[in-house]
């Protein structure tokens, strides 16, 4: 390269200029803002103020805490730590998985297992190794003990599972030594840490308390409100109702994308427009989705579909009153709703597939069919992969709106005493239970993180079991 044609600015001097202008940035959006900055800074600092004396009550709490319930929630994470990192190093290769030193891994997963198990015991204050404890909350703290125990395996299970002599590759670039890239990063941090870690962390804590009455006030209370969900009826049928529902809203999203993608992708008139007509379903919000497919399904003859049911077969469905088919009607507005969604990603996946391995396999005589699933499908894996991850997480949480739109009283009513809703889904059920009804905040908690613990276990079986077969590469 001639040195006429070299930038004509150095890397240094781009460096400032970059990291003046994010400076800049940060200035003209956060000084308008002050006032809420200073509240902030004021949570920030008496937080980091009493780091110390938690540190100090972690300490206390264990020199009072009972040893052999502490020595049992250890004895349990190790066992788990061992077991779970054994599997785990049987299923890699072995000569990679600790370079080959199994029994050193086994006995770091025990060690990991036994601290690991710490990190939600501590907090649960080992209530569920206490002498009096009841059967139900035991095997329900041996479940958190094993989950408390796998936040921290996981990491030990990835530095174990390292690359014997791999080293990283120092990219030389403009932000090489620079602090430029922590800078970007410090305010994602702070937000993960004020709005996401530690609400979490306070919803966990709720989770283990309950009125206990006639006293007003919560009281900790252990495990029993997860032993009492466990117990609810209704909340097993919710339960049931949202795998049900969750099952069909991908299965159908998924597969209909698909099919309008293809037709999408063809090579008509106007194809811009047709795509951005089917894009426009997802700007519509969940709310707005059910009310519009109320005004279809409502009863009698004010709906569109039972008027015109009405009209020509005689016959008016109970769509939203009738146990049968209002999950159903809640299955078809949240297919619609991420229709939009998923057929744009298919599209710009249907674009990426060469056009050179279709035709030379339309030349070997591959018909149309066997062409999409021998090749198209397969290329398309990395996309049906993401999309089903956004699907299920959609199909969990994003189905609030149209449950709460179409049947504000979670469906029509079945079970022996009518108590269970035909489409009482979990989120549903938590912001009734935690908002609407007045039930001890201690359960609406427990049911947070029943779900949170639910769509993040998955999410990792996705990972797990299906990113295996994505295939990346053309």
């Amino acid at each position: 390269m001639d040195d006429d044609s070299r930038l004509p600015i150095s890397p240094q001097a781009a460096q400032r200029v970059l990291l003046g202008a994010a400076l800049g940035f940060l200035l003209v959006f956060f000084v308008p803002r002050l006032d809420g900055l200073a509240a902030l800074w004021d949570l920030l600092r008496d937080a980091i103020a009493g780091l110390p004396g938690f540190v100090v009550d972690v300490i206390d709490y264990y020199r009072a805490a009972p040893g052999e319930q502490v020595a049992y929630s250890a004895l349990v994470g190790a066992i788990f730590g061992a077991v779970t990192t054994a599997l785990v190093a049987g299923v890699f290769d072995p000569a990679r998985f600790a370079q080959g030193r199994t029994w050193l891994a086994v006995l770091a997963g025990a060690g990991a297992g036994a601290l690991g198990a710490q990190i939600l015991m501590y907090p649960a204050q080992h209530c569920t190794y206490a002498p009096d404890i009841d059967g139900a909350q035991f095997r329900v703290g041996l479940v958190v003990t094993a989950l408390g125990a796998l936040a921290l395996l996981v990491p030990v299970w990835t530095l174990l599972r390292g690359r014997p002599g791999a080293r990283v590759q120092h990219v030389a670039g403009h932000f090489k030594r620079s602090p430029l890239p922590y800078v970007f990063l410090v305010p994602t941090v702070i937000i993960l840490a004020v709005f996401l870690y530690y609400p979490a962390a306070q919803i966990m804590l709720v989770s283990l308390r309950r009125k206990i009455f006639p006293l007003p006030q919560e009281r900790f209370a252990c495990m029993q409100n997860y032993v009492d969900l466990a117990s609810d009826a209704v909340y097993r049928n919710s339960f049931a109702s949202t795998l049900y529902i969750t099952l069909f809203v991908v299965l159908f999203s998924l597969a209909i994308a698909l099919a309008i993608a293809v037709l999408a992708s063809q090579k008509v008139k106007w194809a811009g427009v047709y795509r951005t007509l089917l894009v426009w379903p997802y700007a519509i919000s969940p709310v707005v989705t059910g009310v519009i497919f109320l005004s279809m399904f409502r009863e009698g003859g004010a709906g569109l579909l039972n008027w015109a049911l009405g009209s020509t077969l005689g016959i008016t469905p109970g769509w939203l009153t009738d146990k049968d088919l209002a999950p159903w009607v809640i299955v078809a507005a949240s297919v619609w709703n991420l229709l939009g969604f998923n057929v744009l990603f298919y599209i710009a996946g249907l674009q990426n597939i060469p056009t050179d391995l279709l035709e030379a396999a339309s030349l070997d005589g591959a018909g149309r069919v066997r062409r999409f699933w021998r090749i198209t499908f397969p290329l398309l894996s990395p996309f049906t992969f993401f999309l089903l991850v956004t699907n299920v997480t959609y199909s969990f949480y994003g189905i609030y709106g149209v449950v709460d739109t179409l049947t504000p009283q979670g469906g029509p009513r079945f079970g022996p005493g009518g108590e269970s809703g035909a489409t009482n889904v979990l989120i549903f059920k938590l912001y009734k239970d935690a908002f609407d009804t007045g039930a001890p905040a201690g359960l609406g908690a427990a049911q947070a993180v029943v779900l949170f613990v639910m769509v993040a276990t998955f999410t990792v079986l996705q990972f797990r079991f299906l990113e295996r077969r994505v295939t990346y590469e053309g």
